[in-house]
């Protein structure tokens, strides 16, 4: 394949199982509908994401067993780039049911088979033998157990040493670790800011102010603050934006946070300014709430919707 634009690391895939019923409850049975079957993992969805939006991507992930080959085998049928490497433990399977009686998706998530260390330096390896290193790397979702908390700051440092922008989508011990290297762009939704700030973030000014200074001990250039049904805030050292969310028919909220990145980094990628990029970021998370399950955005609604999205300054 052509030598990618952007390059997606996800540590711990998933096999993504959804599915709906009228009312979860314990105890019952809950009878379902029939079970829809997608690729997953926050990096996988952000590469499917860029590949439907015409990008040179290649997702990159550690595959084993049965379900890491269903799951390669799907990758395959979309047509994204990817190059896997085999683990000796079982890819993980989520599970998600949608209630329809109210709306709320119940998110079951595993935690993935434990990696031994020549598994994930396997990933470190890959990245820092590509004879032509991509603009933009994008690690997004959790680590799976027996990786490193800094792993992701260990590619944050790969990734500056080649010239290229590290995107980083993940929360907790190896977010802080991520941070504390440097990255480009750093995609938070409010609960991970608030943790990883301490401050209740109640209002815009709170939030950009905690963007700001993430910005100025240079932890980042750009928090893209996701706040779901209220939008999202865009900052960088000189500017911050505001969008709201569309009023869309919402079939399921997974992939809503992967397909922003999806769009943002697409439109980053190819030179487009802060506006524009952020109208196709919310353009792509608006899509993806059409879809059930994972099947994340089509083209044709991120197109669509960007011209919809009002960015304001904020």
């Amino acid at each position: 394949m052509h030598t990618p634009e952007i390059l997606t690391i996800t540590l711990n895939p998933a096999l993504d199982v959804s599915t709906s019923t009228d009312k979860v409850v314990d105890t019952h049975k809950l009878r379902c509908a029939a079970a829809q079957f997608h690729p997953g993992g926050g990096g996988i969805n952000v590469a499917r994401v860029l590949h439907r939006l015409g990008s040179r991507c290649l997702a990159i992930y550690p595959s084993g067993g049965v379900t890491g080959e269903r799951l390669g085998q799907m990758l395959d049928q979309e047509q994204v780039p990817r190059h896997c490497w085999r683990i000796a433990g079982e890819t993980r399977e989520s599970f998600s049911v949608h209630e329809t009686s109210s709306g709320n998706d119940f998110r079951f998530v595993l935690p993935g088979p434990s990696l031994e260390a020549a598994e994930w330096q396997a990933c470190l390896d890959y990245v820092s033998g590509l004879a032509t290193p991509p603009r933009d790397v994008v690690a997004s979702g959790s680590l799976p157990p027996g990786v490193p908390p800094d792993f992701y700051a260990r590619l944050a440092r790969l990734a500056k040493a080649r010239g290229s922008r590290m995107v980083v989508d993940a929360s907790g011990p190896a977010l802080v670790a991520a941070l504390a290297e440097g990255v480009y762009l750093f995609k938070p939704s409010l609960r991970e800011l608030r943790e990883l700030t301490g401050q209740p973030l109640e209002n815009t000014a709170q939030q950009r102010e905690a963007a700001q200074d993430i910005i100025a001990q240079g932890q980042a250039e750009i928090v893209a603050l996701s706040l779901g049904a209220d939008g999202a805030l865009l900052v960088t050292a000189n500017k911050a934006l505001r969008a709201s969310a569309l009023q869309v028919q919402v079939a399921s909220t997974i992939g809503a946070g992967d397909s922003f990145v999806g769009g943002l980094v697409w439109a980053l990628n190819r030179g487009q300014g802060l506006d524009d990029a952020f109208r196709h970021g919310m353009a792509a998370s608006a899509a993806a709430l059409l879809t059930p399950g994972t099947a994340l955005c089509q083209p044709s609604d991120v197109e669509r919707f960007s011209r919809e999205v009002i960015v304001t300054p904020a």
